[in-house]
């Protein structure tokens, strides 16, 4: 039986669920009555190397007793090593890192420097993007529920049909700053955007002077099969903004960008960014996707899972939508009883709106565990 968990003084912005978590290893969590879950949300993405991963975890012991914060006056080494591994792993162009907390500061960064850039003013983002909950951020995010209750917004941002070039193309004024677009929306349901849109929306900023912005926050470091969604359509932003994944479970973000994007001392900067104890720990995660080749294996599991999936036509299912361990698979219900049934059978997965069960494993998740989730979609769908 489970504990009765005592919160009050939790500010109540989160749906939080009935479940204390306590500890984890790979894709496998415990909670406080011992009981073990698969893990299919990972931190929202965040995980990609699991839990307690044990290069990730020796980086941060050791830079832990040596250097924990160092302020942005001066330099530190691993900053300087995750920059260098950052412009090695993110496609060829994108050659200058700036460091930041989260993927929403890594818009917001983005956004300034779009301006700074260009010395326009104007956004142009997609229906149904989610680009974080900070003002900028929140003012590039579609969906009515996150924006109202915080209006107004900063101007001069509007939203257009994803996917729809046309529409784009009609909503740029000689004001247009960016263009601000997830390469595939999580929030949003697991959408891609096509390979031809977004070389055409590339061409459309060349051709205009804007900057292109993709925010990989959530589909980056591998979990799409390559190391960045853009690159199955071989394109390449001005900015990318990334984060989740980056530090292999510490908070942290940045954007790297094109020599095309200006800054300029004292213009922008923040206190923790690029800190050494998570830049130490970015450097680990990221040789541990290399070294373990997660990329190719994201590729691989999530082809196999969701042709497996796909085998088993259950009941309720209306469409599977993936890249590599990027998985949404829609119903024709809202999703919120199936989660939590996934939970009473011991897998952890979450919502991407209101009908569509997101899939977020680690990218080191077991084949066996991922059976396990097929099994309990046929157990919950067909109950």
């Amino acid at each position: 039986m489970q504990k009765t968990i005592k919160a009050d003084f939790d500010l109540p912005f989160y749906g939080r669920r009935h479940l204390t978590l306590v500890r984890g290893e790979g894709a496998r969590l415990w909670d406080d009555v011992g009981r073990e879950y698969i893990d299919c949300v990972a931190g929202m993405g965040v995980a990609g190397l699991g839990h307690a991963h044990p290069a990730v975890t020796a980086a941060i012991a050791q830079q832990a007793g040596t250097l924990v914060t160092c302020p942005n006056l001066f330099w530190h080494a691993p900053g300087l090593a995750l920059m260098q591994r950052l412009v090695e792993v993110t496609p060829e162009g994108l050659n200058r890192v700036f460091f930041c907390n989260s993927g929403a500061e890594a818009m917001e960064a983005a956004i300034k420097l779009a301006r700074l850039s260009t010395g326009k003013t104007d956004f142009i983002a997609a229906e149904g993007a989610f680009h974080g909950r900070t003002l900028g951020a929140l003012s590039a995010t579609h969906r009515q529920k996150y924006r109202k209750p915080f209006a107004p917004l900063v101007p001069g941002f509007c939203h257009v049909p994803f996917n729809d070039f046309e529409a784009l193309a009609s909503a740029v004024t000689d004001q247009t700053a960016g263009i601000l677009l997830e390469v595939i929306q999580g929030e949003g349901g697991i959408i891609p955007a096509n390979d031809d849109y977004l070389r055409a929306v590339r061409a459309l900023c060349d051709d205009k002077g804007i900057v292109l912005v993709f925010d990989e926050v959530q589909s980056g470091f591998c979990r799409t099969g390559r190391w960045f969604a853009c690159e199955h359509a071989g394109v390449v932003p001005d900015i990318l903004a990334v984060a989740k994944a980056l530090a292999g479970g510490l908070p942290m973000g940045a954007v790297v960008c094109s020599d095309r994007i200006q800054a300029e001392p004292g213009l922008h900067g923040t206190t923790f960014g690029g800190n050494p104890l998570c830049a130490a720990a970015g450097v680990a995660a990221i040789d541990a996707m290399q070294s373990e080749q997660l990329a190719d294996r994201a590729m691989r599991l999530g082809d196999a899972f969701v042709a497996a999936l796909r085998a088993r036509s259950l009941p309720g299912i209306t469409e599977i939508r993936h890249r590599g361990l990027m998985i949404g698979v829609e119903l024709n219900r809202p999703v919120a009883p199936v989660i939590a049934a996934f939970q009473e059978h011991g897998v952890l997965v979450f919502g991407a709106g209101e009908t569509v069960i997101r899939l977020l494993p680690p990218l080191v998740i077991e084949e066996e565990a991922l059976n396990t989730v097929l099994e309990t979609f046929s157990i919950v769908l067909t109950k």
